[in-house]
């Protein structure tokens, strides 16, 4: 597959020494030019286990690391850039993701032009210091092709390239999510989501009390097979009704991420 000089891959984390601030909102494509400002909002997390500078950083023969965008909440890969020192520092002062165009040869914002931006909440370095992911929020899209994520492509076991549409290299909830999307539209006698869907939410709110109860048994005296199995239940049932309310799993994600570092009796108590 031949990579833009923003699709995806993987990897780990960054810091530096000189904390930064800054803002955390999207994602786009675009060609723009880096302005001599950016508006500068909540700190991002520097996520390294001891003091490293950018300078030790593994760049490559033209000063440059590798980045991976990943969704901080979903947990997808948006897409693959790289980044050079400067690019480094200015998403970490601004908090939006910053960029080094090989092609064009200059620094360039995510989302400049489009408003598409990535903003960051922490950056990691991998274990030989020559690749970064960017943890994200995505404003949109992330592909210049208008795409969710650069990786909408895959190669079959012949080594054939296939669209595969809409279903990218997401994670395992996420393709649940899209499934049971997909599932509104067909038909209710063939598909049981589609039959819980069409049957309303009272129904749903029965097989997610039926479903929870006989996970409780399986916590109680069953086996860890039997449990992992009566959990997947509870949580295919779950996911039908958010489908239903369309709330999405996005929501959820961000539900749960808001109570890191949160007491759960604090977290009852503010409900």
């Amino acid at each position: 597959m031949t990579k833009s000089h923003h699709t995806a891959s993987d990897a780990g984390a960054v810091t530096d020494a000189g904390a930064a601030t800054g803002a955390v909102t999207g994602a786009a494509t675009d060609t723009d030019t880096v302005p001599a400002t950016d508006t500068v909002a909540v700190p991002v997390i520097l996520a390294y286990p001891t003091l490293m500078s950018l300078a030790a950083l593994n760049y490559d023969s033209q000063g440059l690391v590798a980045v991976i965008a990943q969704d901080a909440e979903t947990g997808e890969v948006r897409m693959m850039a790289y980044a050079d020192r400067i690019a480094i520092e200015r998403t970490l002062s601004t908090g939006l993701a910053h960029f080094y165009s090989r092609s064009r040869q200059q620094l360039w914002k995510k989302g400049e032009s489009s408003g598409n931006t990535l903003g960051v909440r922490s950056v990691w370095v991998d274990c030989d210091g020559d690749t970064l992911i960017y943890m994200v929020d995505p404003a949109g899209p992330s592909c210049h092709t208008g795409a969710q994520t650069c990786f909408f492509r895959r190669l079959d076991a012949e080594g054939n390239l296939v669209e595969a549409g809409g279903d990218g290299a997401a994670p395992t909830l996420l393709r649940l999510e899209r499934t049971l999307q997909e599932r509104k539209a067909s038909d209710g006698g063939k598909s049981y989501t589609k039959s819980l869907l069409d049957a309303g939410p009272a129904t749903i709110d029965a097989k997610i009390r039926e479903e929870a109860a006989e996970l409780g048994q399986a916590l109680i005296g069953e086996s860890d097979d039997r449990v992992a199995s009566e959990a997947g239940d509870v949580i295919y049932h779950l996911l039908v009704g958010l489908v239903l309310r369309q709330v999405p799993l996005r929501d959820l994600f961000s539900e749960l991420s808001k109570r890191f570092g949160q007491s759960g009796h604090d977290e009852k108590a503010s409900r």
